[in-house]
């Protein structure tokens, strides 16, 4: 708990906002507020508290925290001569954050319930706050803009660096093993000339060195296990001492029994088992080959999806632009997201749909806004999301629907509001959906949301480009 100290109107001096006033709004501010003390990293206002006073710090310093996944994360100070906590018309009602005092700290606290009487007191003081709290407001706007860029940003890198680890992992997979398999190459096919076959040999032997063009039917596991079986025994009757290890290959790449009988019956007999551990090598690198170059495009699609999604290499203004191409790169970063809640995705893009006037980045952050609220409201199992873009007159009309459990009709008609979320304290700072809806707006749009149990849909109405 804080002490409380003597306060005499020459303490208040101190305080910018307070200084020139007539000595009687001094006296008053002085009967009518007190000066607390508190010790250092001491709280001063916990997450969830009400904001009930206003706060000038006399010395010291007071430090807002609010949390970002699980951690604290500083958003601003409020230094020796600064005024905090509530003002006059302000909305504030609760911290959604920490405030905690750096080094000993003195503050004059004034509680709300003598903002009425203030107003009657010093009309001029009042106005001096209200233009402090329209400053901070912008200030906070843009700290809150800021924190939901970096929140997204997180849960959007996560995602975004497990996709990219996986064809990683491949690639160094299937590099390691397309060394290996190379490296006994040479030894092989110099057993192989060693053994002197026809030219007719090595073309047959050479037909049957290329991947076929179309996938392989899948078999059931028994029946894959008898093939195997079954090309294993014959491997090993032409000599091969390895051909349980050389049938899989083999057989992933069509060549049963019936395919390289009539090569064994070309080659002599010393030259058969060399040259189908040669071959299945060879296979096995052009394989090897295949899974290199899916997972390095795979992890080029990734990156035209950020520079898409980013547009990093656009300049800020507006343009003409076709909304679902935003809409795919945004659903892209979120891929592992929606794959970890097992969310069921569909589709509905209008043929032919025309370009609206926009600036990409900005509807971007619309879209990830929207479609994160929504992960965040669908179930574990079970979830589904549909988007949905079609005209609507002259406007193009981008819908994102999900089955969550819906929105209660009295948060509903707030949610659009600053500041309002029903997040616990440190998990949501209620701009997401009033960012989102205000560069609608920007665009000359609007965004409007509808829900009941079991369905909640937000719709964006952009105009058409003229």
């Amino acid at each position: 708990m804080p002490q409380l100290l003597p306060l005499d109107t020459a303490l208040l001096d101190r305080i910018p906002v307070f200084q020139h006033l007539p000595l009687t709004v001094l006296d008053w501010l002085t009967q009518h507020g007190e000066l607390r003390q508190y010790a250092p990293d001491e709280v001063i206002a916990a997450a969830g508290s009400l904001a009930d006073s206003l706060h000038a710090v006399v010395a010291g310093e007071m430090h807002y925290y609010s949390q970002m996944d699980g951690q604290p994360a500083h958003l601003f100070r409020v230094e020796q001569g600064q005024v905090g906590g509530v003002l006059p018309y302000s909305r504030f009602q609760v911290y959604q954050g920490q405030v905690v005092a750096v080094g000993e700290t003195q503050v004059y606290a004034l509680p709300r319930g003598q903002f009425a009487k203030l107003e009657q007191v010093s009309p001029e003081l009042v106005q001096r706050l209200v233009s402090l709290m329209n400053d901070r407001a912008r200030d906070y706007v843009r700290l809150q803009e800021r924190d939901d860029k970096l929140r997204a940003l997180g849960k959007l890198s996560a995602g975004l660096s497990h996709e990219l680890n996986n064809p990683a992992a491949a690639i160094s997979r299937a590099s390691a093993s397309l060394v290996g398999t190379l490296q006994g190459t040479p030894q092989l096919l110099q057993r192989l000339l060693a053994a002197c076959p026809s030219d007719e040999a090595v073309a047959a032997l050479l037909a049957l060195a290329t991947l076929p063009a179309t996938p392989v039917p899948s078999l059931s596991a028994l029946q894959a296990a008898d093939r195997e079986e079954e090309l294993a025994d014959w491997l090993e009757m032409q000599g091969s001492p390895d051909g349980y290890a050389l049938a899989p290959g083999l057989l992933e790449a069509g060549l049963t029994v019936e395919a390289l009988a009539p090569v064994a019956a070309q080659l002599p007999a010393e030259a058969r088992a060399v040259a189908f551990s040669w071959l299945s090598g060879h296979l096995t690198a052009l394989r090897l080959g295949q899974e290199i170059a899916e997972a390095s495009r795979r992890i080029s699609t990734l990156v035209g999806d950020v520079k898409v999604y980013s547009h990093m290499d656009r300049a800020q203004d507006r343009e003409k632009l076709d909304v679902t191409t935003g809409l795919e790169s945004t659903l892209h970063m979120f891929a592992f997201a929606l794959r970890q809640k097992n969310v069921r995705l569909t589709r509905h893009y209008a043929p032919d749909l025309p370009p609206v006037l926009a600036q990409a980045g900005a509807l971007n952050q619309v879209w990830t806004n929207l479609i994160d609220n929504a992960l965040d409201a669908l179930p574990e199992q079970g979830g589904e999301l549909r988007i949905s873009a079609v005209r609507q007159q002259d406007f193009v009309r981008i819908g994102i629907e999900d089955n969550g459990s819906g929105i209660a009709p009295e948060v509903l008609s707030h949610i659009f509001e600053p500041f309002f979320t029903t997040k616990p304290p440190g998990q949501g700072s209620g701009q997401g959906l009033d960012i989102a809806c205000r560069i609608i707006r920007e665009h000359g749009g609007r965004l409007t949301a509808t829900s009941e149990k079991g369905r909640t849909e937000f719709v964006a109405c952009l105009p058409v480009a003229s």
